[in-house]
């Protein structure tokens, strides 16, 4: 299986990021889509609007937000399966835009990911 890492996209790109990938679903703030050095943009991979204003990014909600999340991504095999596929040339760097680097979609999405029996 490959490597996913996760980066916030306001972060310096580097050469070891391999695959630089935006998993949100609106383009983060202040980031200029030139500086942003990006080999995709999946929006359809981010949590639905309706989860992500109820989360609010309370870290108390992360394990209801995580079940949720995990849920609606159940419903979206083609991505998570392209995903993986990306993931066997090379790492894929998930970027996100949010300052709270242990409570995002990203970090739940990369647990999906790296779950063999997710799939």
């Amino acid at each position: 299986m490959g490597e996913f890492r996760l980066k916030r996209i306001y972060e310096t790109a580097e050469p070891g990021d391999g695959q630089r990938i935006l998993v949100e679903r609106i383009w983060p703030r202040g980031m200029r889509k030139d500086e942003a050095r990006l080999d995709d943009w999946l929006k359809e991979i981010a949590p639905s609007p309706e989860l992500r204003k109820w989360f609010g990014h309370d870290p108390e909600k992360w394990p209801e937000f995580k079940r949720r999340y995990r849920k609606e991504l159940a419903g979206r095999p083609g991505l998570l399966s392209d995903l993986r596929e990306r993931a066997h040339s090379g790492p894929v760097t998930l970027l996100f835009a949010t300052k709270d680097t242990t409570h995002n979609s990203a970090v739940a999405l990369r647990e999906v990911l790296e779950e063999e029996d997710f799939r």
